[in-house]
């Protein structure tokens, strides 16, 4: 177990807290979804309540190491306005006596938001000097960036080194949520995966056919696993270098007596483009001229059925093209569908959050994961240097 905001005493301390403000923003700066910010208030609060200076760092976007205006956080910072009931300062810089005499000048329950830590090339080089030089703005190190827990950047792992630190509510809920739902699931225990790419998910899903009971797959990593077995799938895109893979997995699946469930039916078109014409193909097969784009009719409901009696669900990754409003159905239905059940369901990746926002139904979500790649290398059983580093109990 590691240590946490509740075992260390941050009263009268400046605490660094390194929190996952990756949101997206309108062309006037408008924070167009606040889910990552929203979960971060009560790490904030309490060091607030309990007399610390906060020292706000995250990254926006990726500016790889230049300034880039449309991405400061000065516009998160204006949020935070909204939603705490504190003096919020902002700093252009990261690092330096500018900075640091800024921080010595605010009070106690106050915020201070630094400028996006990517703007800085030493943040993704880990350079321990730049580690250095952010270790003279505070006493405590806290990382709530559960989002950026798979990273060695300076800011999530070499500073960490360099302070008393500990981890926040969020880090804490994600690591105890998604680790517990896996060494202990109630049953049946199913996982849906998406999205375009076998290679991102191998990790993953090699590591819940030891799990779960049943996979189900969709989205376009859905045509490398049919092509794999011999199914015709048309034009659809799929990975060459992965089939190998998924055969194997196939297979190590059918050894585990692990179902893995593949589209039925699909929704194809003769192009990749959001005014393609919807194409109904009732089969498995997919005529030659056409690729899939989203899951058909049949595929939903035999889905459906399975999640309607599972008791742990893992959800990432869309059932189709769900930012073509043509393709967007399947994952809508499933995310009704997620929604829908009372058991212990977790959902990440981008995506899916988004279909869930779309419809209203974040809040009938067990637990929502605000790090898509760390959740999958958690998933995966792969170690997270952002959390290793932290103390522990």
């Amino acid at each position: 177990m590691k240590k946490t905001i509740e075992d260390i005493d941050v009263n009268g301390k400046r605490v660094f807290l390194r929190v996952d403000f990756n949101v997206p923003l309108s062309e006037s700066g408008e924070v167009l979804d606040a889910t990552r910010i929203e979960s971060e208030l009560p790490t904030i609060s309490y060091l607030l309540k309990n007399n610390a200076k906060v020292i706000i760092c995250s990254h926006l976007g990726r500016p790889k190491g230049e300034v880039v205006p449309k991405l400061s956080m000065i516009y998160v910072a204006k949020y935070l306005i909204k939603c705490l009931h504190c003096k919020i300062h902002f700093s252009p810089n990261v690092v330096g006596e500018k900075v640091e005499t800024m921080i010595n000048n605010m009070n106690f329950g106050e915020v201070l938001v630094l400028e996006n830590i990517r703007f800085f090339k030493e943040e993704e080089e880990n350079s321990p000097i730049f580690a250095n030089k952010l270790s003279r703005l505070a006493d405590i190190y806290v990382d709530d960036a559960f989002g950026c827990a798979h990273r060695k950047h300076a800011s999530t792992f070499g500073l960490a080194k360099l302070l008393p630190n500990a981890v926040g509510f969020l880090m804490g809920k994600e690591i105890n949520t998604i680790s517990g739902a896996l060494e202990n699931p109630s049953r049946p225990f199913i996982a849906i995966l998406g999205g375009a790419k076998v290679s991102d998910k191998l990790g993953v899903v090699h590591s819940l056919i030891k799990k779960c009971d049943k996979v189900l797959i969709g989205g376009g990593m859905a045509y490398t696993f049919l092509k794999a077995k011999g199914v015709n799938i048309g034009i659809s895109l799929y990975e060459e270098n992965c089939l190998e893979d998924a055969k194997s997995i196939l297979k190590e699946a059918e050894e585990n007596n692990v179902e893995i469930m593949l589209p039925v039916d699909h929704i194809c078109a003769t192009i990749f483009s959001p005014t393609a014409t919807p194409v109904i193909v009732k089969t498995k097969e997919i005529p030659n001229g056409l690729m899939g784009l989203d899951i058909g009719k049949k595929t939903i409901k035999e889905y459906a059925n399975v999640i309607k009696s599972a008791k742990t669900i893992i959800w990432n990754g869309p059932m189709g093209v769900f930012e073509f409003s043509n393709f967007m159905n399947g994952t809508k239905k499933i995310a009704k569908q997620v929604a829908k059940n009372k058991g212990k369901t977790i959902v990440g990746g981008g995506d899916s959050i988004s279909a869930l926002n779309r419809l209203n139904l974040t809040k009938k979500i067990y637990h929502i994961s605000t790090g898509g790649g760390a959740s999958l290398k958690l998933i995966a059983g792969e170690e997270l240097p952002g959390v290793e580093v932290i103390e522990d109990k």
